[in-house]
């Protein structure tokens, strides 16, 4: 990865994660998405959590008021305030970390990792959650093989032991010919296929 590209990708992962909660219609809260036994609400609270969790491994400060892998269910207000805010906090945060740094603050049990691994690991949280809640609200994918690429290498490096954490299924076989966006959902135990039932 070029210097300074986890920036690129950062910022895109960002993007796509806002737009999707954004899209999100007033009937899908409560739909079943590819992250079992979880509800586009408890998806949409859990990469809240993380987006708040990796700011405040940086800078300091409040980590999640939840925890993400338990999330309630329930948004009271605004169901996006606290998505909005989580997201320009992370901004804010890798912002201030150099392109080259090599040992920044990350909330994963790995701990310190160079800029480009920990950025591109906070990228690779927003981008499949986006994806996990468009494919259940019926929007379409945020992923492409340009962001998916660089996301399926950094998360080769992290993800297997997250796996024992239960923040990942076991890997699915993509194929060999799976392009790199089936090839990234296969690895972290989605099926690039998944498609919900509307309650």
């Amino acid at each position: 990865m070029a210097a300074g590209q986890w920036r690129v990708v950062l910022d895109e992962a960002y993007k796509a994660l806002r737009t999707t909660a954004e899209g999100i219609p007033a009937d899908a809260w409560d739909l079943p998405t590819p992250c079992e036994r979880w509800t586009v609400t408890q998806v949409l609270q859990h990469a809240t959590g993380d987006q708040t969790a990796f700011a405040a491994a940086i800078v300091g400060g409040a980590g999640p008021s939840e925890d993400p892998f338990a999330p309630s269910g329930r948004i009271e207000g605004d169901k996006l305030s606290g998505l909005r805010a989580a997201l320009d906090a992370s901004a804010h945060a890798w912002a201030g970390v150099a392109d080259d740094d090599p040992q920044v603050r990350t909330p994963l049990p790995q701990g310190a990792l160079p800029a480009e691994v920990g950025a591109v690991a906070c990228a690779l949280d927003a981008a499949v959650h986006a994806w996990d809640i468009a494919v259940a609200t019926g929007q379409p994918s945020p992923l492409h093989d340009d962001l998916a690429r660089p996301l399926l290498e950094v998360a080769r490096q992290i993800v297997e032991p997250l796996r024992n954490y239960g923040a990942y299924a076991p890997a699915l076989d993509a194929g060999a010919e799976a392009d790199d966006v089936s090839a990234l959902l296969s690895y972290l135990g989605r099926d690039p296929r998944w498609a919900g039932v509307r309650l």
